[in-house]
């Protein structure tokens, strides 16, 4: 039997809510994540059509990019989008769980998929994290560095972009003695004890301190385990916001465009006017990402992509990058594709569909 919380389980694995601007409402919105899955639909945004489409597929969990839920309100109605989606899905059955920042900023999230679509080679993130890792140091027995290592690695820790179990130990000379009420793993109450240990340090998620920390204790044949957890200003090499990186061919501004326009389906984007130069570099980020910009253009950037973008930034950058607003909704739907291969690899032969009604809610004329 799969559950929500199985579900969610394996989205949060991939974007963890820790991750989430302080702004934000990242996770579940409606609903008991305790109760059977019976199907997922997948959507940008949860309406209360999107609702009546999970009914007639016999979904009961509804996952959305933007948060149903974003601002504080006082009463739940049926009325309005977000009451009568909430009332709906209440009467329904049905929970709503949102992965928002969560998933623009993990490594594989919203842009690294934009890259992914458009062909971008030699990617990097164009806004790294900083206060997101941490160290753990602690002196183990040698006898258990194994079994305290791969405790700790199944907790999380280790992890640095596409590799895991990543560790390095030294080994020396540890002492102690026991007092009175304690219960040592060696050496005698009383007496002054010597013991070969090995300091093991591990790079960690700084969120996943508390698993760790349990795991740790429990692997560890100390009755006090001797451990630091460090903060660290490290960047995260992947996490953030934007990605730059390189098209296979340059082309120019025309192709480049046609590309854009493809590649997203924007029915139409907004440009700076035409500067006449061949765009090989791209900085690009999902939804209202013109804060970035400068970073892709320090970066050797010829053209950057987002959305929302307001006139004064075409104006001003007219002259410093090419830049293409390719609408919200097209910049973010791509999440969908995020979900469902999340979902369909962990969860082989169950209900999990794309919504096939979503469209975009602005029409260009």
């Amino acid at each position: 039997m799969v559950r929500h919380s199985d579900i969610i389980r394996e989205i949060e694995r991939f974007a963890p809510p820790a991750l989430q601007e302080s702004f934000d409402n990242t996770g579940v919105q409606v609903g008991d994540m305790s109760d059977e899955c019976h199907g997922v639909l997948i959507c940008v945004d949860a309406t209360p059509k999107i609702v009546d489409e999970a009914v007639a597929m016999g979904a009961n969990l509804i996952l959305t990019h933007h948060p149903l839920i974003f601002h504080a309100i006082k009463k739940v109605v049926p009325r309005g989008r977000i009451g009568a989606v909430v009332t709906k899905a209440i009467k329904a059955g049905i929970a709503i769980y949102s992965c928002h920042t969560a998933v623009d900023i993990a490594h594989g999230g919203v842009s690294w998929e934009m890259a992914r679509m458009l062909g971008l080679k030699n990617v990097a993130t164009l806004d790294r994290q900083t206060g997101r890792m941490m160290k753990l140091v602690t002196m183990v027995p040698t006898s258990h560095v194994e079994k305290v290592r791969e405790a700790i690695f199944a907790a999380g820790a280790g992890q640095l972009g596409d590799y895991d179990s990543c560790s390095y130990a030294v080994e020396g000379e540890g002492t102690f003695r026991a007092l009175e009420g304690s219960n040592p793993y060696v050496g005698d109450r009383g007496e002054l004890h010597r013991e070969k240990e090995a300091r093991l340090e591990v790079l960690m998620s700084s969120w996943l301190q508390s698993k760790v920390e349990s795991a740790l204790r429990d692997a560890h044949p100390y009755e006090e385990p001797a451990y630091d957890f460090i903060a660290l200003a490290n960047e995260a090499p992947y996490s953030g916001l934007g990605i730059i990186g390189d098209l296979a061919e340059p082309l120019d501004e025309a192709a480049f465009v046609a590309l854009v326009k493809r590649t997203f389906g924007s029915p139409v984007v907004r440009a700076t006017r035409s500067r006449g130069k061949k765009i090989a570099r791209v900085g690009l980020c999902g939804g209202a990402g013109i804060d970035f910009a400068p970073n892709a253009m320090a970066l050797g950037a010829d053209a950057y992509i987002c959305s929302d973008t307001k006139y004064n930034f075409f104006l001003d950058y007219e002259d410093g990058i090419f830049l293409v607003d390719i609408g919200h909704f097209e910049s973010e739907n791509c999440t969908k594709n995020i979900f469902y291969r999340i979902i369909s690899e962990k969860f082989l032969n169950f209900a999990v569909r794309k919504s096939s009604i979503e469209k975009n809610p602005i029409n260009y004329l």
